[in-house]
């Protein structure tokens, strides 16, 4: 940045700032010279808060100094080095190591995601950093790629910015009673205020991970709230690029601290994937065991506290056990949100305390308040038809259509909800088909029938969700899609990466098939499918969504929620 901000203070007479590099929601860092040693060094300048009252500003102060200088005896490679800890003006300053390279965000944002062995290198790292720092009483609270540099020459990682850092048995460097973090990786007992503990660093480094990996982080929302829901309750889904780390990923991203694969075991199971390609199972297979999609099994949400409230405010359903299946966050029949609940505040206007963080800007900062508006939104409309065509056999289940084959095509028909029909969330509504089901779409969406398959599909078929009702086939769900992934390279050109896993669905016996394809034409370009098939009321249901590759994300949400609103309505 050559002088761009220069300021030219000396600091506690040995340190000359002479470029601001970095600021965010606690300080500004600059470059200097320690003109004893002769040294370029980085400078945090912690910035005081005015509208504390005096004394909590002292006592803000000395805690400040007396953390600082308990990080400052950290001694690691992966860990930045604090050189000193200084005062002017009563306002501490922190000297610290300058690393020569940038962060490992803006490494991701210019070059794009890491394979498997660098984010592999990166977390050995990371994971050996912060058992050196939790062994000395010292928890980060924001680990997050902006808070990792990448040594320009070297590739070292290096953990930086413990400016949230807690050292046991003592209180923050922020204000008592506010929170610090970045939500996108933040761990759920955090969120709900529960308990903060190693184990929540260690959730953090399966986020990055996973951010690394594909770009973005799986807990990333339209809003704060949605992020919050995303943490404490939504089902986990790794990116398929986390696929040759998944025994760690999901390990560490287990939403339960006591079950959460620890730093020890996480670190030689990556060290292992670097070693032979191939990583092992978490100790005892607890940690990171498979649930039904091959993801960590979701538990009952651990909303409480702040988060509790934040979510309930902005009309995300209350949690509940029945809560916990894996077929996304919707409710069971019957559950309520805040806006239902005698004194919990009217459906417009709430005023909620939120965890307002600059992470949305790159910082961590405290508590603020939010102001919700809105009239809330769900599923509703008019019944469709009714009619029930006889269940058939006819094309494998899950085997796409080509574009532009259908034999009808019109407007998806939507039904008032009743108490045995699960919620269509916001964006969707709720269609009941003539084939004796029905199930949320994304709005916009257009309901094609292609022989016994119904399609429901988006403005250009970019995304295809299919529907197909038959009677039970021999061999059951598993035969079902079993024989299907054999016909795949005949039905889908360029059928890869193919597998079929047994399930189960709302306790009943299921089989989910997931493959990726090149598509029907060069123009469409390579697509993933995702397919479940079940038994249900004499009947064998299947139900799949084809996406281009690009748009998993999007592709996993619409197959989430068409799976985990279907409901069997006869005819």
């Amino acid at each position: 940045m050559g002088t761009e901000g220069a300021d030219f203070r000396v600091i506690a007479g040995r340190y000359r700032l002479e470029a601001r590099i970095g600021r965010g929601g606690m300080g500004v860092v600059w470059r200097a010279t320690d003109l004893v040693l002769g040294r370029m060094v980085a400078v945090k300048e912690l910035l005081p808060d005015d509208a504390l009252p005096d004394d909590d500003a002292r006592r803000r102060r000395d805690r400040t100094f007396r953390e600082a200088r308990a990080v400052a005896q950290l001694r690691h490679p992966h860990i930045i080095v604090v050189h000193d800890v200084v005062e002017r003006d009563g306002r501490p300053y922190l000297v610290m190591e300058l690393v020569d390279g940038g962060s490992l965000a803006d490494r991701v944002a210019r070059r794009g995601p890491v394979d498997a062995a660098e984010a592999a290198r990166i977390g050995v790292a990371l994971l050996s950093a912060v058992r050196t720092a939790h062994a000395a009483g010292v928890l980060h609270r924001d680990i997050k790629p902006a808070n990792v540099l990448i040594e320009s020459g070297t590739d070292r990682v290096v953990l930086t910015d413990f400016g949230i850092a807690q050292v046991e048995g003592a209180t923050t460097l922020t204000e008592t009673g506010s929170f610090v973090g970045s939500p996108e990786y933040t761990a759920p007992e955090r969120m709900s205020g529960l308990r903060t503990g190693p184990e929540s660093d260690l959730w953090s480094v399966g986020a990055l991970l996973c951010t690394v990996l594909s770009g973005e982080s799986p807990f990333r929302r339209d809003s704060l709230g949605g992020i919050l829901h995303a943490v404490v309750s939504d089902d986990i889904r790794p990116p398929v690029e986390a696929e040759p780390l998944l025994p760690v990923v999901r390990g560490l991203l287990d939403r339960d601290p006591d079950r959460r694969l620890d730093a020890t075991d996480a670190e030689r199971m990556l060290r292992t994937y670097l070693e032979t390609g191939r990583t092992p199972p978490g100790p005892g297979g607890a940690p990171g065991t498979p649930g039904p999609y091959g993801y960590p099994e979701p538990r009952p949400p651990l909303l409480g506290g702040l988060a509790h409230r934040v979510a309930g405010s902005a009309g995300v359903p209350y949690p509940t056990a029945e809560r916990s299946t894996p077929y996304g966050p919707f409710p069971p029949a019957g559950s309520v949100t805040a806006a239902q609940v005698p004194g919990r505040g009217s459906p417009r206007g709430l005023i909620v305390a939120a965890l307002l963080v600059a992470a949305l800007a790159g910082a961590g900062v405290s508590t603020a308040a939010l102001l919700l508006h809105g009239d809330g939104d769900g599923g509703g409309g008019t019944p469709g038809g009714t009619s029930t065509p006889a269940p058939g056999t006819g094309p494998a289940p899950g085997t796409d259509t080509a574009p532009g084959t259908g034999t009808s095509t019109d407007p998806v028909p939507t039904l008032t909800l009743t108490p045995k029909t699960l919620p269509a969330p916001s964006g969707y509504r709720t269609t009941r088909d003539p084939s004796g089901y029905s199930l949320a779409v994304p709005v916009g969406f257009t309901r094609s029938l292609r022989g016994e398959r119904v399609y429901y599909l988006s403005p250009g078929d970019t995304f295809r969700l299919g529907v197909k009702v038959t009677l039970p086939q021999p061999g059951g769900p598993q035969g079902v899609l079993d024989r299907s992934a054999a016909r795949g390279p005949a039905t889908n050109p360029g059928y890869r990466g193919g597998r079929v896993v047994p399930t189960t669905h709302r306790g009943r016996p299921a089989a989910l098939w997931e493959f990726t394809w090149d598509g029907f034409s060069a123009a469409e370009g390579p697509r993933h499918t995702y397919d479940l098939c079940w038994e249900e009321a004499g009947r064998l249901y299947d139900v799949w969504v084809s996406a281009p590759v690009g748009e998993l994300r999007a592709a996993r949400e619409y197959f989430d929620v068409a799976v985990g609103t279907f409901s069997v309505t006869g005819p």
